[in-house]
């Protein structure tokens, strides 16, 4: 057995490189963020040895230049920040994955400083990306402190030279020879979508040179907005530079529903602004986008882990310079600040929403349809967001109003105590809607599976409430004081006639006397064909199965129409069924559509009737 021993890993630079040109990064148009928050830092590290000083202050504004030279094949970012010395760009530049923003930030700002101070890079791998598309990089470098300039140049092998430059200013120059194989960043439409997409909100003015001749008079302007908006206080901001900055951000004409203006500080540090966005039509996409910043620098739309599943719909921005991420910046690690993020986000949407409803009642009941589906998917979703949300979930009303639940069920009280009445097709279920608005009982309108899905998810929380559907149980305000006496050769007729010798008839006397028979489906059974209805929507197997519905005819014994049945049964038995048979397809018309053999029936008997009356 060989004695115990400690050691190094060495790795060779032939080898190294070319992982970096093809894996350091899941996207190459990375590389372009990288070299430009690294001159970022070069200038937030300049500021601060001036404010400390320990550099000396000039009147020169800080920028950051792209240069884009189509026949030399080159793109070049330059900066005016600290530069670096020989000994430094050895240092940094030629070992791999050894930050010099780590060094600063431990040696000027103390350790775990690196948010407030605004520094982006930590790994010390950013400028290696630049060879994912280059076979050539050039640095020309000038120190603060008066340090001759240095001229660095590698190749895609890793084989470098170091010389004096004649650079006469401070700053860094990195030049990038584009190789070949990466042509397409030469292209200049190219290098503005990747500086917007990643650069708009950098903290330093960054100027695009394309090449192209510029007029005399032509002003020069950043390409990107040092201080965006979410870096305000929400007290000074408009709402129309909220919308207009929803619209730059996103290239959606519509205006969003309402904002949440997020300023975390202590424990947490983090800043942002999420929208509800307007949805056109409920066939629309309704993913929406986040876009992750840490620093005032682009990092994913892919934000899963920090915004709840069921708050994805979301658009907006989030700078997070805490949050713990990988070298490329691309996924987060799952951690317990991570978490807090969350859960104070959700936090915020949920007092937002319930702001909204408190305080700007008339607008919030105009954009709850837009966002109703939204939130009532997270109150069944979290538990800890419906206890928080219970008092602005809103239940629409056919008659247009909107009420909360506890409003519903304090205006009930005399009529149907804990019970919650809703339609789920207001022309279907006219008949049903029409006799309960009559005696004074208002009727909440669903309009999505996920409706009645909600309002289970509600009956769990309410101790002895229930919602039912107009057509599951007749409330008690319908009917008469008198009990109605069964007729039970009544309703073996209508039993006979319907087709169906599993249907349960009986008779109820009800006050509005208008309305002959009605059907009547368990509020249980019907749920439960619900259930199987979005199963089978989302992909589950079970094909055509039907849950078998527990429908009840119930015959309206204050009726004419009854009464006259009734009559004939001994009397005139064939037109008593005919009769019979006529108002249980009205019943079954007012309870579901006909399919087509219910139809061809249907009109038959219509016709029949018609020629009747006509002699």
């Amino acid at each position: 057995m060989p004695e115990k021993q400690t050691g190094g890993i060495s790795v060779n630079t032939e080898n190294i490189f070319p992982v970096i040109k093809k894996w350091l990064y899941s996207e190459k148009d990375i590389f372009l963020r990288e070299i430009v928050s690294n001159a970022t830092d070069a200038i937030t590290k300049l500021r601060r040895l001036q404010s400390l000083g320990e550099a000396e202050s000039t009147d020169t504004p800080f920028r950051i230049d792209v240069v884009l030279d189509k026949e030399a094949k080159t793109l070049t970012v330059e900066d005016n920040g600290i530069g670096m010395t020989e000994e430094e760009l050895k240092r940094y530049i030629c070992s791999i994955a050894l930050s010099g923003a780590v060094d600063f930030i431990q040696k000027y700002e103390g350790s775990g400083e690196g948010a407030k101070s605004g520094i982006i890079g930590h790994f010390g791998l950013g400028f290696y990306s630049s060879f994912m598309v280059s076979d050539t990089v050039e640095i020309h470098t000038r120190s603060h402190t008066g340090a001759p300039a240095v001229h660095w140049t590698c190749t895609a092998e890793g084989e470098y030279e170091l010389e004096a430059s004649d650079r006469d200013t401070v700053g860094t120059e990195v030049i990038m020879h584009i190789s070949e194989d990466e042509a397409e960043y030469l292209n200049e439409a190219k290098i503005r979508e990747m500086l917007g997409k990643y650069c708009a909100f950098m903290p330093v003015e960054i100027y695009f040179d394309d090449g192209s001749e510029k007029k005399e008079d032509e002003e020069e302007t950043p390409i990107n907005d040092v201080a965006p908006l979410w870096q305000k206080p929400a007290s000074e901001c408009t709402d129309e530079e909220y919308k207009s900055f929803y619209q730059k951000v996103f290239a959606d004409f519509r205006e969003p529903l309402f904002q949440i203006h997020i300023n975390a500080d202590y424990p947490l540090n983090f800043k942002g602004i999420l929208y509800f966005p307007r949805i056109t039509n409920q066939y629309e996409s309704i993913e929406g986008q986040v876009k992750l910043y840490y620093n005032q620098v682009f990092v994913a739309d892919n934000i899963k882990e920090v915004i709840p599943e069921y708050l994805l719909m979301l658009k907006g921005v989030l700078d997070c310079p805490e949050l713990p991420l990988n070298v490329s910046r691309s996924y987060l690690q799952t951690n317990s600040y991570v978490s807090k993020v969350s859960a104070h986000i959700v936090k915020k949407v949920a007092d937002k929403l319930v702001s909204l409803c408190k305080n700007e009642r008339e607008q919030y009941e105009k954009v709850w349809g837009d966002i109703k589906t939204f939130v009532e998917f997270a109150a069944m979703r979290d538990n800890k967001f419906y206890d928080r949300i219970k008092d602005a979930l809103l239940l629409p009303l056919t008659d247009g109003s909107h009420v909360t639940v506890s409003e519903y069920l304090e205006r009930a009280k005399e009529k149907h105590e804990n019970t919650v009445y809703y339609t789920t097709d207001t022309s279907l279920q006219a008949q049903y809607i029409a006799m309960y608005e009559t005696e004074g009982i208002a009727v909440v309108k669903f309009d999505s599976l996920l409706d009645t899905q909600f309002a289970s998810a509600v009956e769990s929380h309410l101790d002895g409430v229930k919602f039912l559907r107009v057509d599951a149980d007749p409330a008690a305000a319908l009917k008469t004081e008198t009990d109605a006496a069964e007729n039970e050769t009544l309703c073996d007729l209508f039993k006979r006639v319907s087709g169906n010798d599993k249907l349960e008839v009986k008779t109820e006397a009800f006050k509005d006397g208008e309305v002959p028979a009605i059907l009547t489906v368990s509020e249980e059974s019907r749920r439960m064909e619900d259930m199987m209805k979005m199963y089978r929507m989302s992909g589950g197997e079970g094909g055509d199965f039907s849950f078998p519905l527990d429908t009840k005819l119930i015959l309206n014994v204050t009726s004419p129409l009854i009464d006259r049945i009734a009559g004939l049964l001994s009397t005139e038995q064939e037109r008593a069924e005919a009769l019979a048979a006529y108002i249980y397809r009205l019943a079954l018309l007012s309870h579901r559509p006909f399919s087509a053999e219910e139809m061809q029936t249907f009109l038959k008997e219509s016709y029949r009737i018609l020629s009747d009356l006509s002699k």
